[in-house]
């Protein structure tokens, strides 16, 4: 089965506008005729079939040839799957509507010519019904026991006039009315034991929704394409039969919502106690999503809900807060901030997956060789001296052999190609001599020698990618490898990076020695970018509240995500903190850490905001150690734990108890890590000389050279 549990994820879309006419329909294409429309790789093309027999042959072969090829197929036929509640156990039982398409496998008898026996069966149905009816209505001048030509002349018969699902779409015709214009239930006696033969075919690859899940190789679904009769009007030729439009449209629309991720939505609108008596028609209650794909309109952006005013509380009573406590309470209480959009796969390294991704075929999708050398049927050998007559022509790869391997002989084959039918063991080229009619080699051979069964890397509908991984270049390869094109992705966070402080200058601005260059700015934006979001420059803000108010509202128009640096603190010029607090969603975080103690977080209308501190060495320590984690969290990735392993120290250290340090330091040519001569929070040119950090625990510890500590290099940061 393909793509098992995916509300979507289809190869192909085909679209039936069914018939239940009695004779074969004109040679010359007509309405109300059987019409296939079917859309595959952003293309539709339409046959018609005079009789119900040629069309399903038709379609039964094209399903066939698509599931050998691992394609995964949506079919729709407009007519009904199902009767109102109550038909179903009258008839056989249970109220299950695959229970009655059974039954009226039995009953009814519909030849290649079209001529079939619905009316006696609507009969026998009425007749197991009190009263008269429920179906209704002949063909002029024709009398039928036991159905009545008009609907008028029910009564008492105990069954609902509709399905629920008709109750949205009052222009559906009942599925009761047998003849004249609408004859919805001429089409479904006829149309409903078709599909029953179609899931004895196909077996367990077949699901009918909304009866089972939609996770088959092959779905069927109800489908209706009155939902899109604008937009058929609007694609109408006076030339062109509209049957063949219809089919054409809906196949479109529904191929597009599949690419677009909204399929899922088609599905998710059927309601109601009934379903797996009744049915659904596939678009009710998403019409919306069904006409904008068939209109080629991007979906609107799904918006993530907002994060709360309060996810940045600590409970009560907390004022040191440990590194793991603090970071537990982001990961517990970030969601992701921004929407989702698909990306071909060529496009999408460096996302985050919008959701899980499923191999659409198996990878090798058929058993194949995995050397040069010659294939055989495993029976055909044994101990010993082997020689085996050669058959005609060769399998290469991308050229197989075209024919069963006849028992008793061998065949050339090359490294990739598939394996013939009737060869299941291949011998290494450099194991034979051949003289061009024969080859020989030494048995015994292990069966099965030198082959790769289908699905031995990948079985079609498998996981391969989970929700939030982000997508690296082997991550393309593989999902190139399955066949997927296009994959849906959450849209790149936004980060707005801002400093705040008078005393920041740009570099060369001036000479003053009271004066600072912004160095936290440069950083913060280059680690953004490294991280896989889309950095924004919001510049810098001197300590002027009204002004730092000014520049973050602007900011909620072009990122996310705000990260501060500098006014974090309590003190008299700490805006961040203050306008945070004002604004009544910030929460000052005493981070039990060195370096870095002060953390503001909070809500600016909506848009998070970490006030990371002024120091650089501190900044960088806190956006490593909580700006990283909680970014990828925002932009819908996985939590990201820094790599880290133990290293011996190549130090002495005594520290007290109560806080976690982080030391900047690199591996010596011993492989000992080496700290920064100064554990001053002013010397920048550690951050540069490091080559990761050193992560001393929260108690007190005394490290002594030899000592394992933990090393956390700059690389597991992705920096």
């Amino acid at each position: 089965m393909s793509r098992a549990g995916a509300l979507g994820g289809f190869d192909a879309v085909a679209v039936v506008d069914w018939s239940a006419r009695s004779r074969p329909s004109p040679e010359a294409p007509t309405a109300d005729a059987i019409w296939i429309g079917w859309a595959e790789d952003e293309a539709v093309a339409t046959a018609y079939r005079r009789t119900r027999a040629a069309a399903m042959a038709d379609l039964a072969a094209r399903l066939t040839a698509a599931r050998a090829a691992g394609r995964r197929v949506l079919v729709g036929f407009d007519f009904p799957f199902g009767a109102p509640a109550g038909l179903a156990p009258r008839l056989t039982g249970q109220a299950d509507a695959l229970a009655l398409w059974d039954w009226l496998a039995q009953e009814v008898r519909d030849g290649d010519d079209n001529a079939n026996n619905r009316f006696d069966v609507a009969a026998r149905i009425n007749a197991a019904c009190p009263g008269v009816g429920p179906f209704w209505g002949v063909p002029r001048g024709r009398s039928v026991a036991g159905v009545p030509a008009r609907g008028s002349e029910r009564e008492g018969h105990g069954l609902p006039e509709r399905r629920r699902v008709e109750a949205s779409v009052p222009r559906a015709h009942p599925v009761w009315k047998l003849y004249t214009t609408g004859s919805v239930g001429s089409q479904t006696l006829l149309g409903l034991p078709w599909l029953a033969a179609l899931r004895r075919r196909f077996g367990a690859d077949l699901t009918v929704w909304p009866f089972q899940a939609p996770e088959g190789g092959i779905v069927l679904a109800e489908v209706w394409p009155s939902l899109l009769s604008r937009e058929v009007a609007a694609a109408a030729e006076p030339s062109v039969v509209r049957d063949r439009v219809q089919v054409e449209v809906l196949a479109a629309a529904l191929a597009r919502a599949d690419a677009e991720g909204t399929l899922a939505d088609l599905f998710a609108a059927a309601e109601g106690p009934d379903l797996a008596e009744e049915g659904w028609i596939l678009g009710v209650g998403a019409e919306d999503v069904l006409r904008r794909a068939a209109r080629a309109e991007a979906p609107p952006p799904l918006a993530p809900p907002p994060l709360r005013d309060d996810c940045f509380a600590l409970p009560a009573g907390v004022d040191w807060t440990p590194v793991d406590e603090a970071l537990a309470l982001l990961r517990a209480r970030l969601h992701p901030v921004v929407g989702t959009e698909r990306l071909a796969v060529a496009d999408a390294d460096g996302r985050c997956l919008a959701g899980a991704v499923t191999a659409p075929r198996a990878n090798p999708p058929a058993a194949n060789s995995a050397v040069d050398g010659y294939g055989f049927a495993h029976a055909a050998t044994g101990e010993g001296p082997q020689t085996l007559p050669l058959a005609l022509g060769r399998a290469a790869a991308g050229a197989p052999l075209g024919a069963p391997l006849p028992p008793g002989q061998a065949v050339r084959i090359l490294t990739g190609a598939v394996l013939p039918e009737g060869v299941d063991t291949v011998v290494l080229e450099e194991d034979c001599r051949t003289d061009g009619s024969r080859v020989a080699f030494r048995g015994p051979v292990r069966p099965g020698a030198n082959t790769r069964r289908a699905g031995e890397d990948v079985d079609a509908g498998a996981e391969i990618l989970a929700p939030g991984h982000r997508l690296r270049p082997p991550d393309l390869a593989l999902l190139s490898a399955v066949g997927i094109a296009e994959v849906a992705v959450r849209a790149r966070l936004r980060v707005g990076i801002l400093s705040t402080g008078d005393e920041l200058v740009p570099v060369g601005a001036t000479t003053d020695p009271a004066r600072t260059y912004d160095a936290n700015r440069p950083m913060l934006l280059a680690l953004a970018a490294r991280w896989g979001h889309a950095p924004v420059d919001l510049g810098h803000v001197g300590d002027d509240r009204a002004a730092l108010a000014a520049r973050l509202d602007r900011a909620r128009e072009t990122a996310d995500v705000v990260l501060t640096s500098g006014g974090a603190s309590a003190g008299d010029e700490d805006h961040v903190s203050a306008l945070l607090r004002e604004a009544g969603a910030m929460q000052a975080w005493r981070i039990a850490l060195k370096p870095g103690r002060p953390l503001a977080l909070g809500l600016w209308r909506g848009m998070a905001v970490f006030g990371l501190p002024g120091n650089p060495v501190a900044a960088l320590v806190c956006a490593l150690i909580f700006a990283r984690p909680a970014l990828s969290r925002l932009a819908g990735g996985t939590w990201t734990a820094p790599q880290g392993f133990a290293v011996p120290a190549g130090f002495e250290k005594r520290k007290k108890p109560g806080r976690r340090e982080y030391l900047r330091a690199r591996i010596d040519a011993d492989g000992r890590a080496e700290p920064f001569a100064s554990e001053g929070s002013g010397r920048i040119s550690g951050l540069s000389w490091a080559e990761g950090l050193v992560e001393l625990p929260d108690g007190a510890v005394h490290v002594r050279p030899g000592d394992p500590v933990r090393f956390l290099p700059y690389a597991g940061f992705d920096v």
